[in-house]
């Protein structure tokens, strides 16, 4: 029933356990922290557009996934979290930050809680053996579950619909970030309506064992399998940080705009908690601005952000081409009088300057349903 946890590749990346299925689709595979990932099948933008119109089908089992469990579980992991997870209750999913002593976004990770006291944290694939040393600090009972499980990711418009119809249990009812679990031909499927694209949809985990199956009644419904590289383009659209890029262990919540995620009234001790009551009372002398382009040209990360023919005074973080909107958007953190809407800048694009607008964030909302 185990996942394939050891490396592919003669010693090198972790393969997924539906490796099979996504060559069949037309995968394309490229490292991606530590594992071989899809990275498309049938083209970028192809798969962004059947996320926004339709629905897409992501293997997202790189993540790390580690349970917790017991009556001491909520205090034991708050103690690691920014967020008070204590306050959280059965069949919620929250975002929360794991910070270093200075403040500073160790990992952005995914708690979800179910009834029996149990709690699964998900985290992202580069950083997930730290993290789960750190959860293994101080829960010595810590399960680490990434091999043996499978995480799969539907999104878009027709996501709830198709998992309605594959899964059943009443999930066009659930609110976002609602979490439950549900029987898949006699395996138990942990659901919950999150993800990472700006599209309605959710996120499933399933044991290795049933994964394929899962997997097939999802395409055979309609999904679209989509790789990294939309994953991408959607997240971006999204305005959603990526961990690595525009969030970091030198970065803060506050000036990355997810002050939301830190909860300090309960007075609990966490790592970095000091720092974020020092830096939650300081005047912000940045803030991560959403940046539109107002020309042709695809700003991308890295890229020098600069007043109209003057100074630079920042450098993009993430950045890219927007099928959906049909120009470049990028995401910077800016002098903090800089990063208003409204705000003509411009970016070196491999020498030529190309006009950009602050805009505010999403780049991209989804439709209201009538």
């Amino acid at each position: 029933m185990g996942g394939d946890a050891e490396p592919a590749n003669g010693g090198g990346l972790r393969k997924l356990v539906l490796r099979e299925r996504h060559e069949a689709a037309g995968a394309r595979f490229a490292p991606f922290a530590g594992w071989e990932m899809p990275l498309q099948y049938q083209g970028t933008v192809r798969e962004h557009d059947a996320v926004r119109e339709r629905v897409g089908l992501f293997d997202v089992s790189h993540l790390g996934r580690v349970w917790l469990q017991g009556p001491r579980a909520a205090a034991l992991l708050r103690s690691a979290t920014t967020f008070d997870v204590t306050t959280l209750e059965a069949g919620k999913a929250q975002y929360s930050l794991y910070c270093n002593e200075a403040g500073g976004i160790d990992d952005d990770v995914f708690v979800y809680h179910l009834p029996g006291e149990r709690w699964l944290i998900v985290h992202n694939a580069a950083n997930a053996a730290a993290d789960f040393e750190r959860l293994r600090s101080v829960a010595g009972d810590a399960a680490e579950v990434t091999g043996d499980t499978v995480m799969l990711a539907v999104q878009g418009p027709d996501a709830i619909g198709l998992l309605g119809n594959v899964l059943a249990g009443g999930i066009a009812e659930l609110a976002p970030r609602d979490c439950v679990e549900l029987d898949f031909g006699g395996a138990p499927v942990l659901f919950a309506r999150t993800g990472y694209t700006g599209e309605d949809g959710g996120e499933c985990i399933v044991d290795a064992g049933h994964a394929g199956a899962l997997w097939d009644a999802l395409t055979d419904g309609g999904a679209t399998p989509v790789g990294l590289g939309a994953r991408d383009t959607l997240r971006l659209e999204a305005a959603l940080p990526l961990h690595g890029n525009d969030i970091d262990d030198t970065t803060h919540p506050y000036e990355a705009g997810l002050g939301f995620a830190v909860s300090l009234d309960d007075g609990a001790p966490f790592t970095g908690r000091e720092a974020l009551v020092e830096a939650k009372a300081r005047a912000r002398t940045r803030r991560l601005g959403h940046l539109a382009a107002r020309g042709r040209g695809v700003p991308r990360a890295g890229h020098a952000v600069r007043v109209p023919g003057g100074e630079t005074v920042a450098h993009l973080t993430s950045g890219g081409f927007s099928p959906t909107l049909g120009l470049g958007i990028g995401m910077a953190y800016l002098p903090a009088e800089l990063a208003s809407p409204g705000v003509a800048l411009e970016v070196d694009v491999r020498g030529r300057a190309l006009p950009v607008e602050v805009v505010r964030r999403p780049f991209y909302r989804k439709a209201r349903k009538t």
